[in-house]
């Protein structure tokens, strides 16, 4: 309706009042003001409240920012999150807290980003055990991985390595394969839990060397892993080169060969699979931040332009690369095309392979 429609319909509602008494006329008039006060004041209201969005998106952030890692302190999340946290802390002005959620092969950590209130306030370094793998091999978790969260950035990526304690009656990864196939059943392999990416490389190794018969035994952590195959409890481990090194240069345990298709800079002296005749094994570990389904876009192209930053300077590139890393970063959407595809191609391995997550064999 035009400005000059609504001042004749106003006008012209006015003699209607010139029948009533004087009281009621007046009664009639303040009510008409107060409804355009009224409707002025929401008006007033609608405005001040979608500045004041604006401007807690473009101040953010404003409070210490919480990342959740969810897999225990020690291990490659944790590890790569404290290197990134320490620099972010510096650009963002504000301190970004680690909180360490572990549990059900990090999907605690997850959902709990998950149901968190979408202002970036809360960001999870997640994996591809919590959003590529886990999804893949059990479609009940908690949360939708595709739907409930917001890629914001590709932090790193990093293959695996199968350990065994260094008292392990094996040193070379053909000595483990024919001792597994002579014992079936008998020895077990540990994991970080159900789902996650050392479970489900291992199981991978199980099926490329030949349907290999060997017991699941899912932790809390790979620190509760290293413990036991260190006492000889467990035969092998498919742990992240990132948190298996200062355990290997301790001499706790030792390296038998690695995925990828080359070797690692950080373990130059471990083969790879595929040059010990295991095809099949060229898989490495995604590190990624996502936050809250719903998180300004805004604030989350500030976490992506400062990860994406802090990648690129040279102390944690030393440090990543040291520890097995590879820093990759990148746009959401790149980040996001890595997640589904991981999991596409997870999925069909996982059918084809016959994976089950209750499986223990």
């Amino acid at each position: 309706m035009s400005h000059s429609n609504s001042r004749r319909t106003i006008i012209g509602a006015l003699p209607l009042l010139t029948g009533v008494g004087a009281s009621a006329r007046t009664a009639g008039l303040s009510a008409f003001a107060g409804g355009l006060a009224s409707l002025a004041g929401g008006l007033s209201a609608l405005a001040t409240t979608g500045m004041s969005a604006v401007q807690a998106q473009s101040s953010w952030p404003t409070k210490p920012v919480r990342l959740v890692i969810p897999f225990p302190a020690g291990g490659a999340t944790d590890i790569i999150g404290r290197t990134l946290a320490a620099r972010l802390s510096m650009s963002l002005g504000q301190q970004v807290v680690i909180e360490n959620k572990p549990g059900a092969g990090g999907v605690i950590g997850a959902d709990a980003v998950a149901k968190s209130a979408p202002d970036g306030y809360s960001i999870v370094l997640a994996t591809g055990s919590t959003h590529s793998v886990g999804p893949a091999l059990n479609p009940k978790l908690p949360y939708q991985a595709d739907k409930d969260f917001l890629p914001i950035v590709h932090v790193a990526t990093a293959p695996s390595v199968m350990v065994t304690g260094a008292s392990f009656p094996v040193n070379h990864i053909k000595e483990m394969v024919d001792l597994l196939k002579r014992s079936p059943g008998k020895y077990n392999f540990g994991s970080s839990g159900i789902g996650t990416y050392p479970h489900l490389s291992a199981e991978m190794f199980k099926w490329r060397a030949g349907g290999l018969f060997v017991v699941h035994i899912p932790y809390r952590g790979t620190g509760l892993v290293i413990t036991d195959l260190v006492a000889g409890q467990i035969a092998f481990l498919m742990d992240s080169v990132v948190s298996a090194q200062s355990h290997i240069r301790d001499g706790k345990i030792k390296p038998l060969a690695v995925t990828g298709t080359k070797r690692s800079q950080s373990l130059p002296q471990v083969p790879t699979f595929a040059e010990v005749g295991i095809d099949g094994m060229n898989i490495s570990n995604w590190f990624g931040m996502l936050g809250p389904a719903g998180i300004p876009a805004e604030i989350a192209a500030r976490i992506n332009r400062e990860v994406n930053a802090a990648l690129k300077a040279p102390d944690v590139i030393e440090r990543l690369t040291r520890a097995g890393a590879e820093p990759i970063g990148g746009s959401p959407e790149a980040f996001k095309s890595v997640i589904r595809s991981e999991y596409e191609n997870w999925k069909a391995l996982i059918a084809r392979a016959g994976i089950k997550a209750e499986s223990g064999a």
